[in-house]
């Protein structure tokens, strides 16, 4: 059968690649890295032997039954329960908002519906709907609750202030009754016993895939058959239009006997705090046992060039640019862009995961029926 051409051997190239390997297709794999799983890519630290996330934390969690099942064909998952502290204001509480963050905060033993009636009495619902991050953490929390724990990381986080930002960013963090602070409220939770890399390797071993690590793509070179592109959808164009605006990370390390800081992820709120987290890796893994640590302080920043692309900024210049380069993919035969680059969209590796598979099943139907491909799948807009 005719092959595909994939570029990007993280999550999206390689559930692409391997279904339509499992459907017959000789597909080809390049990755500019020399490693397979992108930005969710663990590796072992050669010194305590704690499996290191590279790129900051990667948690799995979804609803997605079907997604569940296709990661678990890969890997052994492991149950893991995530949960985050904060500091704020010279204390530490726990994330996200819940009944015990609230009774702390206020010095308080708010019973649920106390609680709730008393961020209600707080609340600003002067601007209503709420247009933009800030006027959302007011009408949810009030104003202390907000500038304790949201106002300063968001500005750190984002580079800009939190009233540039728009109010969906905010509305995806809950606010609990409860003391429950499981981070996620998904029905499957866990992480891949031995990290992403060798579940995504473990996707990528198939006789009809031909990995190619290393191997820059030049956008115009000749492929075989469709080509799939989950790199940044303005690099295919050579950024032509102008960069579209991410956010980066620069990760520095601590080493330390015992641990660190005795959980996986503390955030730290206040704005006179250049970094935003640290993440203490061998608890992401509860099942191992290690006597020594390792840690990475994160620190976020505007994307460069050369910088590792992470968090895409989509204001309103972005938007606008953003459109314009669609309109340019929407123009171009026999490429499909894909996944968090190729559609400058914030995604969860389950989402990524299920768009993938909807996009290797359309373009199998697609070429059973010799139709053409779309240029997204999954529109960015």
């Amino acid at each position: 059968m005719t092959g595909a051409t994939i570029v990007g051997a993280g999550l999206s190239g390689a559930v692409i690649a391997r279904t339509l390997a499992e459907a017959g297709l000789a597909v080809t794999v390049h990755d500019t890295r020399d490693h397979v799983a992108g930005n969710c890519h663990t590796q072992r630290d050669g010194e305590t032997g704690v499996l290191v996330h590279k790129h900051g934390p990667h948690i799995f969690h979804t609803d997605d039954s079907e997604v569940w099942d296709h990661v678990r064909r890969f890997a052994r998952f492991r149950p893991y329960r995530h949960s985050v502290r904060v500091v704020a204001q010279g204390r530490v509480y726990a994330l996200p908002v819940n009944l015990h963050t609230i009774n702390q905060f206020f010095d308080a033993t708010f019973s649920p519906d106390e609680a709730r009636a008393h961020l209600a009495a707080l609340a600003d619902t002067g601007a209503m709907p709420p247009a933009n991050f800030e006027e959302q953490g007011l009408t949810l929390l009030g104003r202390a609750l907000y500038e304790a724990f949201f106002k300063g990381y968001t500005a750190k986080q984002w580079g800009r202030d939190p009233r540039d930002l728009p109010a969906s960013l905010l509305r995806r963090l809950p606010v609990r009754f409860t003391y429950d602070d499981n981070y996620f409220f998904h029905r499957f939770q866990g992480m891949p016993e031995q990290g992403y890399t060798p579940m995504v390797q473990a996707m990528l071993d198939h006789p009809l895939i031909d990995l190619r690590l290393g191997a820059a793509f030049e956008p115009g070179a000749g492929h075989d058959g469709h080509l799939f592109w989950s790199g940044p959808l303005d690099g295919f164009f050579g950024a032509r239009l102008g960069r579209l605006a991410y956010r980066t990370l620069d990760f520095t390390e601590r080493r330390a006997r015992g641990t660190i800081q005795g959980c996986a992820v503390m955030n730290y709120a206040d704005a006179d705090v250049p970094h935003t987290r640290i993440s203490e890796h061998k608890f992401f893994a509860p099942w191992e046992d290690h006597a020594d640590s390792v840690a990475h302080v994160e620190t976020s920043r505007d994307c460069g060039p050369l910088d590792t692309p992470y968090y895409p900024v989509r204001l309103a210049a972005e938007e606008a640019l953003l459109a314009r380069y669609v309109s340019l993919a929407e123009g171009q035969p026999g490429v499909t862009f894909v996944g968090r680059l190729g559609t400058y969209r914030y995604l969860d590796m389950d989402v990524t995961i299920r768009e993938a598979l909807d996009t290797a099943r359309t373009y199998l139907t697609r070429l059973g029926q010799g139709a053409a491909m779309p240029a997204f799948v999954h529109r960015p807009l």
